[in-house]
C-alpha cells in the first residue's frame, strides 16, 4: 500500500485529482491541516467527486499529529530543492510520499530533518515546478511500478482483443 501525504494543501481541484489517483491505485490519502477547502460530505457531493467513497482519506490537525498516529518508517519528501531524482529512489510497500502546499512546498525544517529522504522531479531550470496533482501521479506510479503494480489490473478491456 502506498501513502500519499498532502501537507496543508490549498487548491481543491488538486486535491480532487490526487484523490482520484488514490482511488484508482488503492493508495491512502493523508491530509494535514489547515486545508484550503472543505471536504465535508456536502462539499464533496457538490463538487461531483463520485469516486470519493473509494478513497481512504485520513485527516490530521498538523504534522505532529500525523507522525504520532502513523508508523512512518520510509518517508519520501518531494521538493524542488532536492539534489536527488525520484527515479533514483527505491520505493517499498507501505512507504509515505510527502508533498507540500502548492505555494511554498514543504517546510525547510522538515526537509533538513529528512535530508537523505528528499527527492525531486527533474524539470527545466526555467520552470518553477509542476502542478501538485501531476507531481503526485508521477511519483506514485513510479513507486507502484517498482512494486509490480500490486492489486492493479494488468490489462485493458478493448473489444475484440
Amino acid at each position: 500500500m502506498l501513502h500519499i501525504v498532502l501537507v496543508e494543501p490549498e487548491i481543491p481541484q488538486n486535491c480532487g485529482n490526487i484523490a482520484r489517483t488514490c482511488a484508482a491505485t488503492g493508495s491512502v490519502l493523508h491530509l494535514i491541516r489547515p486545508l484550503g477547502f472543505d471536504i465535508s460530505d456536502k462539499a464533496v457531493k457538490r463538487a461531483g467527486l463520485d469516486y470519493w467513497h473509494l478513497v481512504d482519506v485520513r485527516v490530521y490537525e498538523n504534522l505532529a499529529d500525523f507522525f504520532a498516529r502513523n508508523d512512518v518508517r520510509e518517508p519520501w519528501l518531494l521538493t524542488t530543492k532536492a539534489p536527488r531524482s525520484y527515479a533514483e529512489a527505491r520505493f517499498s510497500d507501505g512507504c509515505y510520499l510527502l508533498f507540500g502546499k502548492e505555494t511554498r512546498g514543504l517546510d525547510e525544517a522538515l526537509l533538513r530533518q529528512y535530508r537523505d529522504r528528499c527527492l525531486r522531479i527533474p524539470i527545466r531550470s526555467e520552470a518553477r515546478s509542476l502542478n501538485l496533482a501531476n507531481s503526485v501521479a508521477i511519483v506514485a506510479f513510479e513507486a507502484l511500478r517498482q512494486q509490480g503494480f500490486p492489486h492493479l489490473s494488468g490489462q485493458g478491456r478493448m473489444a475484440g482483443w
